[in-house]
């Protein structure tokens, strides 16, 4: 045997590269074909607006107050921007609880760069009334949840000085 010879010989290097690559482009050209056919095109798509939000907590001795305010970024619908706050109570310690649409109840259609909104104790059911809303404990987000529904984003947490 001449092992000189298998060196020098090349003649099958051509074929078994193109079959490589044909095999290639055919297995991307068919999950490219059944990302669309699936449906799963319209979710990448489906991504949640980049927007910046700000927090202004203010602390009073009968009920604390949170501004919440569109710094800049994208205009979102204010159907689609909800608010929910955890771990806020009123002052003999029960929880209060709020998740709703932030900025609907202060009548805007569309939320975009300065746009505001306070979170107060009218906001929150479970009897905070009387001046005794105290979100010093409180973690506040504000989601993005679209209206033709899918995956839900946070944009903006605020957490209270003793969070």
């Amino acid at each position: 045997m001449h092992v000189k010879a298998l060196f020098d010989d090349d003649e099958a290097v051509s074929p078994v590269i193109g079959v490589i690559l044909m095999v290639a482009i055919t297995v991307i050209l068919a999950a490219v074909i059944a990302t669309f056919v699936l449906g799963l095109g319209d979710q990448i798509s489906n991504t949640a607006p980049q927007a910046s939000f700000s927090f202004d907590y203010s602390e009073n001795d009968t009920a604390d107050t949170l501004q919440v305010t569109h710094n800049g970024g994208e205009t979102i619908s204010a159907n689609e921007a909800v608010g929910t706050v955890s771990g806020a109570q009123n002052a003999s310690g029960t929880s209060l609880t709020y998740d709703g649409g932030l900025f609907e109840t202060a009548n805007y259609s569309d939320v975009n760069a300065g746009t505001t909104d306070m979170i107060t104790e009218s906001d929150f059911s479970g009897g905070a009334g009387n001046g005794e809303l105290d979100l010093s404990g409180a973690t506040v987000r504000v989601t993005y949840q679209p209206a033709e529904g899918g995956n839900s984003a946070t944009l903006g947490r605020w957490d209270g000085p003793d969070a």
